[in-house]
């Protein structure tokens, strides 16, 4: 059993192996793809993380092996992954199915591992079809929407301030709940109602009766009555009554009520508090936050996870007593065969976790306590009175039992004690109040109440509902104000409203039904895959000729809504063809548009863009612009609005988040080429001309930042490796000059006349950054956030070396650790 447990890792790392859904590459230019054309595309399964190399060592790890066992979740999506590992390891399943098998568990206890091996089956292929089906649906639908509703209104509207106008089978649902809320409050009429509130006075304190009929909206009929009981003026208690009640102990803590609990009770968004989860299972201290589960397993060990608990002083005495007096049974939940649900693993303190993580941490560790505790009970009174033909009636609750809330105070009862009374007593009232109010709308929907509608109408899973939620909130859908509520924007119901005129099926969770419906079957085995993939999209299909053919009507609200592009931005640079001012939105996406020429240029986003000198691109003319990363380290270069979107040369990558967003949220193939990356041999903007020497780090080039004085430097034209040059110099420039023995170009330094460390106050300098002792020495590398003082030990000429002589580095990665020649080429790291 030991080495068994031994190999639990990998069963982790399985869990790593994650892969989606997406088009080929051919399919990834926007400009180049008939949306309508992606519901016939193919469609390729992609590892989302490929630096971490899972199927590369999946598949060595299966050399020499003759038996595949396959321990994944036990829900749909772990069923997809084990056919994703049979893959990589490439035991083949048609031809020694026996070889192959399948671990159902719902813990990792040793009872739990024991009873799955001697129960092994074989992978379930409906599954994992299943979870195909719904990835390769949501896929092209989604993508399809969203790539003709972004180029269609970015093109006409300037305001929008979203970067991307997306369509989702869940996310737009999601979007249809807040903004029907938001509906039913501006549409919401008040009325003015009347109620009734006698008072007596009984031992000393003054009491408030209900009435029967709570309130009435005619206040001569509320008028008339109160005028009943004024005149009689003499209660009798014709009932008293007690009745035990009982507040039933939670059941397990699962994902969807973890989320919603931190939402309302400890502030935190969804994503956020997924996060956090995430960090404390990883860290040991929680067990597995994903689950749908709310029933623990049979052989789920509560004495142990109580003494996990016993030596907090939080709750020390809670443990103590359950451990003393005997925990009790949980209360029977859901058991969705997944995992169990969310407990403590691991002892810990606010200062090891921080107080937001500790939290989270606390509240589950109160619920896994609160669901071995007993019921809370308490004692419900109720009195009724009688007067002038009229009804009313007070309540008083006792607690007799605290049970779970001691420990979850927030649930407890309000006690509310009420004096003796006595079946037939009279008592007279010392006031009449006719309260006046006003019916008021609901509120904003809160993220808790949205997660619920989620969870009830099956929008999303356990792992997906806080991506949904943060997908509306990223695109500017909706925004989170106070008590966590998710107030629409303009954008966010205009598109809602938009989809109600054409097809209210696109954003009414009944089509999220539909298809989850199909996918049952599937995953039943009662539908064949390849039938209900292509039943839904032939539907979807139809849906969305019929959405282009009426787009005018979903236009014609965004007209009202917002402005077009002539109208907005600023003027800033000029068109290449028509030599005409274009203007600079700034609104998400960050865009030029030429009102001449009715064209929009998208540009890199989330850093600022100015006019570069009035300088133009040798290749077509237009004004260049810098555009600046944010924060201190943050790279400046310059760019041609026409080469960033129609890149000259092939095979340049996509950088610095184009508009142009592909399938998966990645740029559009074939645009975002700054000049950083243009190879025009005579540009003097281009890598030709500002590289000048290979980056330490990466494959990429150093460059020069061409407005970074007086702090010059350079940066990788890949990564974030920064050189800093001699600061304070006035001007620093790259020659034409190739250094003789490195071949890295040779720069020309104009230092400040005061500081210069030239001789005979010498103020201009050409050198090589590598072999040219004096700039060699005033040079500094910074790698990504750390510095390192790889150029020299005199660390920029202030005595600050590296403790291993001139040339010393001591970077990251590939050069970590080496001794390198100052006579090296970067090229030779």
């Amino acid at each position: 059993m030991g080495s068994f447990l031994a190999f639990m890792p990998i069963i982790k790392l399985l869990q790593l192996l994650d892969m989606y859904s997406d088009f080929p590459a051919s399919y990834q230019d926007w400009n180049a793809t008939n949306p309508l054309d992606l519901f016939q595309a193919s469609v390729v399964k992609t590892e989302a993380n490929p630096r971490a190399h899972i199927s590369k060592h999946l598949s060595q790890e299966a050399r020499g092996c003759g038996y595949l066992v396959l321990w994944l979740d036990c829900d749909r999506e772990g069923e997809n992954i084990c056919f994703e590992v049979i893959e990589c390891t490439r035991f083949p399943m048609n031809e020694a199915k026996k070889r192959v098998y399948r671990a159902r568990f719902s813990s990792v206890t040793e009872k739990d591992i024991l009873k799955a091996m001697d129960n092994l089956v074989e992978p379930n292929r409906h599954e994992a079809l299943a979870v195909d089906a719904r990835q390769e649906i949501d896929l092209k639908v989604g993508v399809a929407f969203t790539r003709f509703q972004t180029s269609y209104f970015q093109g006409k509207y300037g305001n929008l301030d979203s970067r991307v106008i997306s369509y989702g089978p869940c996310q737009t649902p999601t979007l249809g709940f807040c903004v029907q809320r938001y509906l039913q409050i501006n549409t919401f009429k008040p009325e003015k109602f009347w109620a009734l509130r006698p008072y007596i006075i009984q031992n000393g304190y003054e009491l408030q009766l209900e009435w029967k009929r709570q309130k009435l909206f005619d206040i001569d009929v509320a008028m008339m009555f109160q005028k009943l009981v004024t005149e009689d003026g003499i209660l009798e208690v014709i009932d008293v009554s007690e009745k035990q009640e009982t507040k039933g102990r939670p059941s397990g803590l699962n994902t969807v009520n973890l989320l919603k609990v931190a939402s309302s009770a400890l502030g935190y968004g969804p994503q956020t508090a997924m996060q956090i989860a995430e960090r404390l299972y990883t860290q040991g201290f929680i067990s597995y936050p994903r689950t749908e589960s709310t029933a623990y397993p049979s052989s789920f060990d509560f004495k142990g996870t109580l003494k996990v608990l016993e030596n907090n002083p939080s709750w020390s005495d809670c443990v103590q007593r359950l451990l003393a007096e005997g925990y009790h049974k949980p209360r029977t939940g859901t058991d969705a065969g997944d995992h169990p649900p969310i407990t403590p693993m691991r002892p810990a303190t606010e200062d090891v976790l921080g107080n937001d993580a500790w939290r989270l941490y606390q509240y589950i560790c109160q619920h896994f306590m609160g669901t071995v505790s007993p019921d809370c009970k308490y004692v419900r009174t109720k009195v009724e009175f009688s007067i002038g033909g009229e009804f009313f009636h007070c309540i008083g609750q006792r607690v007799t039992v605290q049970g779970f809330t001691y420990i979850m105070p927030w649930l407890a009862i309000n006690e509310k004690n009420l004096p003796q009374f006595t079946k037939g007593e009279k008592i007279e009232v010392s006031r009449v109040e006719l309260y006046e109010g006003e019916t008021s709308p609901p509120d904003y929907l809160s993220e808790s109440e949205l997660i619920s509608l989620m969870e009830k109408n099956g929008i999303g899973t356990d792992a997906s509902i806080p991506v949904h939620i943060n997908n509306i909130c990223e695109r500017n859908y909706v925004q989170v104000q106070a008590g966590r509520r998710l107030v629409p924007t303009t954008l966010g119901i205009t598109l809602i409203r938009g989809y109600q005129c054409i097809d209210p099926d696109l954003c009414l969770p009944d089509i999220r039904s539909f298809i989850e419906h199909q996918i049952t079957l599937v995953a039943k085995g009662q539908a064949n895959h390849s039938r209900v993939v292509q039943h839904v999209l032939q539907q979807f299909k139809q849906k969305f000729c019929y959405f282009l053919q009426q787009i005018e009507n979903m236009d014609a609200l965004f007209e009202a809504q917002f402005s077009p592009l002539a109208d907005s931005g600023r003027a800033l640079s000029k068109c290449g063809k028509c030599l005409r001012y274009m203007k600079y939105i700034s609104a998400q996406p960050q865009r030029m548009f030429c009102g001449t020429c009715e064209e929009v240029y998208y540009l890199p986003q989330k850093g600022t863009i100015k006019l570069y000198k009035e300088l133009t691109c040798p290749l077509d003319n237009f004004e260049l612009l810098i555009f600046s990363m944010p924060g201190p380290e943050g790279k400046s270069f310059p760019l041609c609005p026409y080469c960033y979107n129609s890149p000259p040369f092939e095979g340049i990558g996509t950088l610095f988040g184009s508009a142009k967003i592909g399938s998966t949220g990645k740029l559009g193939k074939g645009a975002g080429m700054p000049c950083f990356l243009c190879l025009h041999p005579t540009c003097r903007h281009s890598v030709v001309a500002q590289g000048v020497c290979a980056c330490p780090e990466c494959s990429g080039t150093l460059v020069l930042d061409p407005v970074s004085a007086p702090k010059w430097r350079l940066y990788c034209n890949k990564c974030n490796c920064l050189v800093l040059l001699p600061e304070g110099a006035h001007r620093i420039a790259t020659t034409r000059d190739r250094c003789a023995e490195c071949d890295s170009t040779i720069i020309e330094v104009d230092f400040n006349k005061k500081t210069t460390p030239l001789e005979d106050g010498a103020t201009l300098h050409t050198g090589c950054i590598l072999c040219d002792e004096l700039l060699h020495s005033l040079v500094e590398v910074k790698h990504g956030k750390s510095f390192s003082r790889g150029f020299g030990a005199r660390g920029r000429g202030r005595g600050r070396g590296t403790g291993r002589g001139r040339g010393g580095y001591r970077g990251r990665g590939r050069t970590a650790g080496k001794k390198v020649d100052p006579r090296m080429s970067f090229r030779d790291f």
